[in-house]
């Protein structure tokens, strides 16, 4: 999809949707600029399937970008689901990439990636969170595979880079220390903005004990971890409130 700026509100330009990904455009009175929401018809990823989006917001748009729903990552017999999101913002544009989180089964496979190229006045909020298993419900995620990867470029120039991978012994990976300490939900939150460092002490408030902040040149990034998805939401949701600086999307809040 992409938006573009009109006597300064953003409006859709253009929108394309093909199989199980679909892309809805509510109305809310209180969203920042335009708000989309996407959706998978087909109810969740497992082996082997393939799940691409695409944000364009032309120069001076606002868009929010977030889920229905959190997606669903089932058992696997092959290779990994794969998800590619890839973001363009042009000149002031600002772009909010807030998908809900995904969960990930027992013996689940993804591999995802963002590719986000900046001009030099945009800015960009981007999380992603992942939860293994239903706690509420005794699952336990034993073993799988999960790989992260972003990039984030401004005017061609590489300013982020991330990659979380776990695979295998998804369970004993978990339990170490340095990695979620027995956790079995976290998160990723990156702000890309000129001035992300004013945001730092409230983001660091929002999070308390479940994760750090840091800001360093032009941009703040976070790591969160809880015992189960209600946990990180509770400290989620008002970080990224801090630096939205407005309310999330109503589905988040439904």
């Amino acid at each position: 999809m992409r938006i573009h700026a009109v006597d300064g509100v953003s409006r859709l330009h253009r929108l394309y949707q093909d199989g199980c990904a679909k892309i809805r455009l509510p109305r809310d009175a209180e969203a920042l600029g335009l708000e989309a929401v996407l959706i998978n018809t087909a109810g969740g990823l497992t082996g082997d399937d393939r799940l691409s989006w695409s944000a364009d917001a032309d120069a001076g748009a606002r868009l929010t970008v977030t889920t229905q729903a959190c997606e669903r990552v089932y058992r696997s017999n092959g290779g990994p689901a794969k998800v590619e999101v890839r973001l363009t913002l042009g000149e002031a544009a600002e772009l909010h990439w807030l998908p809900q989180e995904t969960l990930l089964f027992d013996q689940g496979a993804l591999a995802r990636s963002l590719e986000a190229d900046l001009a030099a006045d945009a800015r960009l909020l981007a999380v992603e969170s992942v939860v293994l298993g239903r706690t509420a419900m005794g699952e336990q995620v034993l073993a799988g595979r999960l790989r992260d990867r972003w990039r984030v470029r401004r005017e061609g120039r590489l300013v982020f880079a991330d990659d979380v991978r776990m695979e295998g012994e998804v369970a004993r990976i978990s339990a170490a220390a340095p990695v979620l300490a027995g956790g079995c939900a976290f998160a990723s939150l990156l702000l890309v903005a000129d001035d992300a460092h004013e945001r730092l002490d409230a983001v660091r408030s929002a999070l308390g004990d479940s994760g750090g902040a840091s800001a360093f040149d032009g941009k703040l990034f976070a790591r969160l971890v809880a015992h189960d998805g209600r946990a990180l939401r509770r400290a989620l949701i008002p970080a990224l409130e801090a630096l939205r600086g407005s309310a999330l999307p109503r589905v988040w809040r439904t």
